[in-house]
């Protein structure tokens, strides 16, 4: 029974051993999403319990050179999958025997950093003759790197990645071994936008009837797992603060997200995570996805729900999710849309003259009073107020002042009972106003029987005065 156990407890303990002898090698994240080179510390592969001298055949003159040779393929295969990384994208050089480099001297030396080959590849070249060199006994260790541009090259998904290797020492242990590339399962933002300002400044972005578009900047998302993009707001409300610091909300469904390309699909906005991929972001050459998203308004609901001068403001939640919900990376980015105070008073050219004419008697006792239709087209995205005034208290002829006062003619809107005197002070015509565009306003031009009185026994010809129409912001 004794000697059974024992020889149990051999059995295990070389198993133990046999797989402590697999080269594991751990490629940190940021060499690969860096891209930059990785260089393994001194990593034990074999062990050398009894040797000091080289294999020397034909009177101890020929060395026999160790050697690596891959039995498995050409290339390293992933553990889970059908996916594999070329031989070249592992390199390797003798670091020490027992400590030391081994005797290189008589034409001796250590070749530089190789890949495994399924032909067999000299990890070391013995001197020519037996005298005189050879290596320490203990540990054989290796030197492990993978160059930059293999992570550009190459897609490291993560999981394990390992090739079967022989070597041609005997008295070396353990004969065959596995060398496994273990890549870490991770992602991480490498370019996104963390703000997004937006500025209106013109009126003609309402007139447009396109859906408005804004980008977001190029987002790029380097993962060693297939992931999807979720995507959220953070309330359901926009938050509005007008020119005049009036609070107020805008729902937040008005607006929805999608890409510049076919990236991500077009959803609406809500304050719920929701899956925005087009498919699965796969892990690709280099590690890195990049696409940029895009925010976009109906015409429609940007004219009406985005007009009014102020500052519009939401937060997005971005969470890049690995397929199997093991792991995430969340971004968030804060979004600001800025409209500027505009206003315009436009008056078409077939507006631009009001005649009066006085010749019958009636115009003179009873008046006259003229309403021009959409004479002015008003755009304001404040509430205002409306004035009128003209350049001067008097009318003119042929360019020089007469006695006519301009208050005989007095000037008001459809729909309001103001008629107002026209004067070089401005009058008010509308009152509380509320933000509009394209707004056709009916003018009524009136001269009272009064005023019209007030111009008999003038010299008959032709009296002008010009007349001016201004927003206030209220």
């Amino acid at each position: 029974m004794r000697a059974f156990l024992i020889g149990i407890f051999t059995v295990f303990c070389g198993s133990a051993v046999a797989k402590a002898q697999d080269v594991y090698l751990s490629v940190p994240d940021n060499n690969i999403f860096n891209r930059s080179e990785f260089t393994s510390v001194p990593t034990r592969v074999m062990t050398n319990a009894n040797r000091t001298n080289w294999d020397y055949a034909f009177l101890g003159l020929l060395p026999t050179a160790p050697t690596f040779t891959s039995v498995s393929g050409p290339t390293f295969t992933h553990s889970s999958s059908s996916f594999t990384l070329p031989s070249s994208t592992l390199l390797w050089q003798l670091e020490s025997m027992g400590g030391q480099l081994p005797y290189t001297g008589l034409t001796g030396y250590l070749p530089g950093f190789q890949s495994f080959s399924t032909s067999a590849i000299r990890w070391f070249e013995p001197p020519s003759l037996s005298i005189g060199g050879g290596f320490n006994r203990g540990n054989i260790n290796f030197t492990f790197k993978i160059p930059a541009s293999q992570f550009t090259a190459n897609a490291f998904r993560a999981g394990n990645y390992s090739m079967d290797i022989t070597q041609n020492y005997n008295d070396f242990t353990p004969h065959n071994f596995k060398t496994i590339l273990v890549i870490p399962p991770s992602m991480r933002w490498v370019a996104n936008s963390l703000t997004k300002y937006i500025e209106i400044s013109s009126l003609n972005d309402y007139r447009n009837t396109s859906t408005r578009v804004w980008d977001l900047g190029n987002t790029e998302i380097a993962h060693t797992v297939d992931f999807n993009f979720w995507a959220k707001a953070a309330s359901t409300n926009i938050q509005f603060t007008s020119s005049k610091g009036v609070p107020g909300t805008r729902n937040i469904a008005s607006i929805k997200l999608g890409s510049n390309g076919s990236a991500l699909t077009t959803k609406t906005l809500s304050a719920d995570f929701q899956n925005f991929s087009a498919a699965n972001f796969s892990v690709v050459a280099g590690n890195r996805n990049n696409f940029i998203p895009e925010l976009s308004v109906s015409a429609d609901d940007f004219k009406n729900l985005f007009f009014e001068a102020g500052t519009y403001t939401f937060e997005l939640n971005f969470n890049a999710r690995s397929t199997d919900n093991s792991i995430n990376s969340l971004q968030n980015t804060a979004v600001q849309l800025k409209v500027l105070p505009l206003s315009e008073i436009t008056i078409p050219s077939s507006g631009r003259n009001v005649n009066f004419n006085f010749n019958t008697a009636a115009h003179y006792t009873d008046g006259q009073s003229q309403m021009i239709p959409n004479q002015i087209m008003l755009s304001n995205n404040e509430n205002f107020e409306l004035y009128v005034k003209s350049d001067e208290n008097y009318f003119k002829k042929g360019g020089l002042q007469t006695n006519i006062n301009s208050n005989i003619l007095q000037i008001g809107v459809d729909g309001s009972s103001v008629n107002a005197p026209l004067s070089k002070t401005p009058q008010k015509i509308l009152f509380n106003g509320a933000p509009v565009l394209d707004r056709g306003l009916n003018v009524r031009y009136t001269i009272s029987p009064a005023g019209a009185q007030s111009l008999v026994g003038k010299e008959n010809t032709t009296y002008s005065i010009n007349v001016y129409y201004s927003f206030t912001a209220i």
